[in-house]
């Protein structure tokens, strides 16, 4: 420690008859300073890349997520269709089905049918199973209890079926579930 003292007090004495030495301790300050300044301003350069990366990120997303959801609230509306073509289909008896004045349209319902079943299938729609699955409150809406000999939660009846949308919820199936028998 008296060794560095005696350096410094030196220096001072030094500094005093050459200026250019005090001069070179002014610029070693400031060349520390400015490394200080680089520093800090590539750190900030760092940070700024990667929000940039972030919000690049979080636009990709966004925009994968719209394409792939558009069609939600217009799937919505034509599972409506979807249902009155199955309660229509479902309404009409069995000795008119195989009734000849009634076989082309039975025929032509049916064909409508798979048909908007196929487009469902490529725009990612799918129907959600129900019937004798445990309920899943993530998919199925329980509307009603019903005695039965099934367990107690699983799905009895399939009031509404279900949709789901790529991974999405679309439509909970609206279902009734067994509970112990009174």
């Amino acid at each position: 420690m008296m060794a560095d003292e005696t350096t410094e007090d030196l220096r001072e004495q030094t500094a005093e008859a050459a200026p250019e030495l005090a001069e070179h301790d002014g610029q070693a300050a400031r060349i520390a300073e400015l490394e200080e300044q680089l520093a800090a301003a590539q750190q900030e350069t760092l940070y700024a890349r990667a929000d940039i990366q972030n919000v690049r990120r979080r636009a990709e997303k966004d925009a994968a997520d719209a394409r792939a959801y558009a069609a939600t609230n217009f799937a919505r509306d034509v599972l409506s269709v979807a249902d009155n073509l199955e309660r229509g289909l479902a309404a009409i008896p069995a000795e008119l089905r195989g009734d000849d004045k009634f076989k082309g349209l039975v025929t032509g319902l049916e064909a409508t049918g798979r048909e908007l079943e196929k487009v469902f299938e490529r725009n990612g729609i799918t129907r959600i199973a129900a019937m004798g699955e445990p309920l899943d409150p993530n998919k199925h809406q329980a509307m009603m209890e019903m005695p039965s000999d099934q367990v107690p939660g699983t799905i009895v009846q399939e009031m509404q079926s279900g949709w789901m949308i790529k991974d999405r919820l679309l439509r909970p199936a609206l279902v009734a579930v067994a509970k112990k028998p009174d």
